[in-house]
């Protein structure tokens, strides 16, 4: 019985939210294939052996396959990128194509076109996110504080920077602000570092300086985050519906501001700034799914928005295997006029799924030990 609740209350939310994000991420490379005229020969939800599919007119196989932790389109002539070369060098010849094959071939296309077809996957992944974002301003409408303060507490950052009470942020660190929840997403990923303000005090315009404290809290799936802190409160949170132009450029805007955040995250971490804890895999992603899906359908979907900028960002670092390590080698080929040889890109794609799979291992363990496994382990066997 409690493995049954655990996968009904984890497992299916986690699994829904995946497959709802690979399939929107693989469909924008899938679409943009077609486009360019490229034969797609599999579309795949999951890795591993098939358990159920059909084939199209077009001759795509869509599939279902064992292992659903991610997916994959395979084009028609996708590995043969560079082969001409590293046959020539060699003094061989590569099996010719005949006119149709080449005409829908990926490795036939010019390199911008190749490019445009590898990014399309992580630009799906982030219109995906704008589209869900805009529905919901749409519809239910967005959350919305005036960014007034509320409350000053004592001996906060805040106090210290003289602010007070009734004071109007206008913009900090030359970002405009137009609502509080935007001070708590830049404050958040700014602890410890000083950030300039602009106020509204009395009619008249004020600068000045705050450095956010840092402090670590425990969010509500129970990470241990590092986080900024100004010790000022807002008003009352009301939701404002938005009509369908707005809705798309709240939601643009709302995506580029995650989008920087996650980055300036990352950075905080490659730095030192920030803990390594506070990585995590699938098995935290599975425990946050299924705990925001307690929460209703609204959350739901800002989660899935949410973590669909990270699969589309993730994808755009210039790690071999990854979206961003294509397109690195394609802007190699650009500058030096013809693709890197196979046995460069082989070396590459070995260094990447090296680093892949380290990865992996390490926000597992993180997962591991954040959801106290190895302390249930001991019990068990102690």
């Amino acid at each position: 019985m409690e493995l049954l609740t655990f996968l009904w209350s984890y497992a299916v939310p986690f699994l829904v939210v995946l497959t709802v994000l690979v399939f929107v991420h693989e469909l924008g490379h899938y679409l943009l294939a077609r486009r360019n005229g490229v034969r797609v020969e599999v579309f795949s939800i999951g890795f591993g052996r098939e358990i159920f599919g059909f084939t199209d007119r077009n001759g795509t196989r869509w599939k279902f396959s064992l292992i659903p932790l991610g997916g994959y389109v395979k084009m028609f002539g996708e590995s043969e990128v560079g082969r001409d070369e590293e046959s020539r060098e060699a003094g061989g010849s590569v099996p010719a194509m005949s006119d149709a094959e080449r005409a829908v071939s990926f490795h036939t296309k010019r390199v911008g076109r190749r490019a445009a077809i590898v990014a399309a996957g992580p630009v799906a992944n982030f219109l995906f996110a704008v589209l869900v974002f805009a529905g919901v301003y749409a519809t239910v409408g967005q959350p919305f504080t005036a960014p007034v303060i509320g409350t000053v507490q004592a001996d906060s950052a805040a106090a210290r920077a003289g602010l007070r009470p009734g004071d109007e942020v206008r913009s900090i660190a030359g970002i405009r602000i137009e609502r509080f929840q935007e001070i708590q997403r830049i404050v958040r990923t700014s602890p410890g570092r000083p950030l300039a303000l602009v106020i509204e005090r009395e009619g008249r315009e004020v600068a000045l300086a705050v450095t956010p404290d840092t402090v670590v809290r425990e969010d509500r799936f129970g990470n241990r985050v590092q986080i900024g802190l100004l010790g000022v409160t807002g008003g009352v949170v009301s939701y404002t519906r938005r009509g369908p132009v707005a809705a798309v450029w709240e939601a643009t805007r709302d995506t580029v501001a995650l989008t920087q955040n996650m980055l300036a995250a990352v950075g905080q971490i490659v730095v030192g700034q920030r803990g390594t804890d506070e990585l995590g895999g699938p098995l935290r992603i599975a425990q946050m799914s299924g705990q925001v899906a307690k929460g209703g359908l609204l959350d739901l979907l800002f989660f899935t928005a949410v973590l669909s900028i990270n699969l589309g960002l993730i994808n755009l670092f210039p790690i071999p295997m990854l979206d961003g390590g294509h397109l690195i080698f394609y802007l190699i080929e650009v500058v030096r006029g013809r693709p890197l040889g196979p046995r460069a890109q082989d070396y590459g794609f070995r260094i990447g799924l090296a680093l892949v799979l380290s990865l992996i291992v390490f926000v597992t363990f993180n997962d591991l030990v954040h959801l106290q496994v190895f302390e249930y382990v001991r019990r068990l066997i102690g």
